[in-house]
């Protein structure tokens, strides 16, 4: 949806059914998504007869870090670093937190470098894209 969103930026508001019949996804599926990428601020919508939705940024200024985030929460790779400071019992003592907490940044350093704007720059223009 961010993909279709992005490829038509500059169209304005773009239907749920029109990103639905580009992108075969269901409207339903759209429709259950919508509040995770609110919950980021990545849109903005209009109800009405033009309505529909745009990104709230340029795919530009978006990166797949925080469509990741407003999707799915926290991208930390174990639940104990959920929380800062990290309220594992165990963590001043746990042998493998500096490995996640290495694997995180590697993650985090990956995906803040790649905004919406790259992925669109990079695929030809057949391919069918699910974020």
């Amino acid at each position: 949806m961010m993909i279709d969103l992005a490829q038509h930026y500059n169209e304005g508001f773009i239907a749920l059914k029109d990103i639905s019949a580009r992108q075969n996804i269901s409207k339903k599926y759209l429709e259950q998504i919508i509040p995770f990428l609110n919950r980021g601020n990545l849109l903005h919508a209009n109800k009405g007869h033009m309505g529909g939705y745009q990104l709230a940024k340029a795919p530009s200024e978006i990166t797949v870090r925080e469509i990741l985030e407003s999707a799915e929460g926290s991208l930390t790779p174990v639940s104990c670093m959920d929380n800062t400071p990290n309220l594992c019992e165990n963590c001043e003592n746990c042998l493998t937190l500096p490995v996640y907490e290495g694997l995180y940044h590697i993650i985090l350093d990956y995906l803040d470098n790649i905004t919406l704007q790259d992925v669109i720059n990079k695929q030809p223009d057949s391919c069918e894209y699910y974020i």
